[in-house]
């Protein structure tokens, strides 16, 4: 099993796909690996010898900041948003689309479950 920046590459996958897996590798980037590699990318991952994967590590190592380095400095700058106060920081602060996408209806995935609120009820004699 291949391990490159400290993620298990799965097996039975096609070597520019499995790369992928691992967080700040687009497909883009997994060709270009690829291709300085000198690997054909539709080798797949379980067999590749020990000197491609080595190869391929090393590559993603010098130049690519991958998995926890790109994920600190994502969670930096959105902190650097909030702290500063900036309109996109206010966003992210209170947990709703920060891009200017419609809150009225739909952003269920950043506001979370919907919070039913009572309806006012209308006063007798009125519809």
């Amino acid at each position: 099993m291949a391990r490159i920046a400290g993620i298990d590459l799965p097996r039975n996958k096609r070597v520019d796909v499995a790369l992928t897996y691992i967080f700040g590798i687009g497909a883009t980037r997994a060709l270009e690996i690829c291709q300085k590699a000198e690997i054909e990318g539709a080798t797949n991952t379980d067999h590749l010898g020990e000197g491609e994967v080595i190869k391929i590590r090393e590559i993603v190592e010098r130049e690519y900041q991958v998995e926890g380095d790109l994920r600190r400095e994502v969670s930096q700058n959105v902190k650097l948003l909030m702290d500063i106060g900036c309109y996109r920081g206010l966003r992210h602060r209170r947990g709703l689309p920060a891009r200017g996408q419609r809150t009225h209806t739909n952003a269920r995935t950043r506001k979370g479950r919907k919070k039913t609120v009572a309806g006012k009820k209308a006063p007798p004699g009125k519809k």
